[in-house]
């Protein structure tokens, strides 16, 4: 079955990146167009006080300044909607994640269009997408009480609502070596197209 892909690289490094080569190995199991978003080689802006400004402004009562603050984070939002499948590569930095996906997420968590609230709770409006995240770290342990962006991006990505999230690590890799690399690309290799 064809699916649409979008993929979101998020490590500093270009060249040498062990998520990068993840996801390439993720994306050549899948069948469909793939939509990059290289958001650790071409750095996304922060948000700023003109941008949250904009954003709770409806949409009909903008500015051409304000609708202009809003254009990348709209663009962001449609690659993320229009997708199937979203990979993630997620490299963890100082035991969280790196501040270039971080910039991401606060770009596509909008109140509205891809998440809402309700009586019951905030609900996610991105429903019926899937999430693999290649994770890579030099001593964090995924899943430990020192790992803050695993728990972090599962969390945000439900919040968003796309619960079907499926992680591969190459974590610890300062402790286990390429044994690490090794484990993490054998885990593709299981992985569902």
């Amino acid at each position: 079955m064809t699916m649409t892909i979008l993929r979101i690289d998020s490590s500093a490094r270009t060249e040498g990146s062990v998520t990068r080569d993840l996801l390439d190995r993720i994306e050549a199991r899948l069948d469909g167009p793939v939509t990059r978003r290289d958001v650790g080689g071409e750095a996304l802006p922060q948000i700023t006080g003109t941008w949250v400004a904009s954003n709770f402004t409806p949409a009909a009562e903008r500015t051409p300044e304000q609708a202009a603050a809003l254009a990348l984070s709209d663009d962001l939002i449609a690659e993320l909607e229009a997708a199937d499948t979203v990979l993630i590569g997620l490299p963890i930095y100082n035991f969280g994640v790196p501040a270039s996906l971080k910039a991401w997420i606060d770009l596509v968590a909008r109140a509205g269009i891809t998440f809402r609230y309700t009586e019951t709770g905030p609900e996610g409006l991105l429903k019926g997408k899937r999430a693999i995240v290649a994770v890579a770290s030099g001593g964090t342990r995924m899943g430990s009480d020192v790992d803050y962006a695993s728990g972090y991006l599962r969390h945000v990505l439900g919040f968003l609502g796309i619960e079907d999230v499926q992680f591969v690590a190459a974590d610890e890799q300062a402790v286990k070596g390429e044994e690490s690399v090794a484990e993490a690309r054998a885990e593709v290799q299981k992985l569902a197209a």
